[in-house]
């Protein structure tokens, strides 16, 4: 068949794009761990030389990464003061922490994949899984540091007030556990906001619960909450008034079998709150930049996490609402209801 010349030039265009942006963002990841974009922030508009004087880095090699982030547009150029400088929205995006917009955990994460590699190319061969614990540690801490800014943002304003009678349970004084919780992020948040309510944070992935423990004592919230070496299906306790999920139960192996465990330990009265990555019903709904990016993660992280654990159902990070209603109801939920969601995320609220 004869080449669509117009379709061929703007495929290569895309490559050229998606090539610099890769490359870019290796060097967003870089700069990152060097400093250079706080150092760029705090100290105002600055030459090359000027950076890396502040830095302590070589100055040639400054300059050049300046001008691969002036053209990538995450750091902006003065051409007639020969100044380098950032906007308020690119301090959001690259050099605020607290920003719901930073996206610098992300750059993290991906830098980890490259390290998988042969563990990846592997499991496409054999068809295994790769559980969550056998990735580089920049896995963990950078999804704990991506997610962190989106939770901090929604889940105390938005989400949890979404929920039917939640928000008021937990002001009286409420037991909540909080499963696959990682590094303890939602909880910590959680525990600090409620602190009538009683909270457990649960994962099978022990450096994670190092982790939380230790964030647990430097934000000094000791006295309601714990964290502990737990899975889905045999965290301990029952009775609870809130049982928690973000960004993690389509990771599961047995996310069915899970979700029994949370109905024989929900209360009564109790919610169930599922945080899951924004996704329509149809793979044609998710062909996006967002669906692009959740995708590609859910080919090297989420599914292949799944396939490691026993039934390895691989849902992936795209299942949509229509998956999770049925797996609530076949788990015994009679009430399941989309009770908010951002453009990055759908949440959840099922009861017994």
């Amino acid at each position: 068949m004869a080449i669509d010349e117009q379709k061929l030039t703007a495929l290569v265009q895309k490559g050229v794009q998606d090539m610099g942006a890769t490359i870019s963002g290796f060097l967003v990841y870089l700069g990152d761990r060097l400093g250079l974009f706080r150092a760029l922030r705090d100290s105002g508009p600055a030459t090359a030389s000027e950076l890396a004087q502040r830095t302590g880095l070589a100055e040639r090699y400054v300059k050049e990464w300046l001008c691969s982030q002036a053209a990538s547009g995450t750091v902006s150029y003065d051409a007639a003061r020969m100044h380098f400088f950032m906007t308020e929205e690119q301090c959001a995006c690259y050099a605020d922490e607290n920003s719901p917009s930073c996206f610098l955990g992300a750059y993290e994460v991906i830098a980890s994949l490259f390290a998988d590699e042969p563990k990846l190319l592997a499991a496409f061969h054999s068809g295994n899984g790769v559980g969550w614990h056998e990735h580089d540690p920049r896995l963990f801490s950078g999804t704990a540091r991506f997610f962190r800014p989106g939770y901090a943002a929604h889940l105390l304003g938005e989400w949890i007030p979404a929920l039917h009678g939640v928000e008021e349970t937990l002001q009286r004084g409420a037991k909540v556990v909080d499963v696959g919780c990682g590094y303890g992020v939602t909880t910590l948040l959680m525990a600090n906001h409620f602190p009538r309510s009683q909270f457990l944070g649960c994962d099978y992935h022990a450096a994670s619960i190092e982790r939380a423990t230790e964030l647990g004592k430097n934000a000094a919230v000791h006295t309601n909450v714990t964290f502990a070496l737990a899975g889905a299906k045999d965290y301990p306790g029952e009775g609870y008034d809130l049982i928690t999920f973000f960004d993690c139960l389509h990771d599961m192996g047995d996310p069915l079998g899970t979700l029994r465990h949370v109905r024989d330990t929900l209360a009564p009265r109790g919610t169930v709150m599922l945080v899951e990555p924004f996704a329509g019903d149809r793979l044609e709904d998710n062909l996006n930049p967002v669906g692009r990016v959740f995708y590609s993660a859910s080919t090297v992280v989420c599914t292949m996490a799944s396939k490691a654990q026993e039934v390895g159902l691989a849902l992936g990070a795209q299942a949509g609402e229509a998956r999770w209603r049925e797996l609530f109801a076949e788990a015994g939920f009679r009430h399941f209801r989309r009770a908010a969601e951002t453009p990055f995320n759908l949440v959840f609220e099922a009861r017994v």
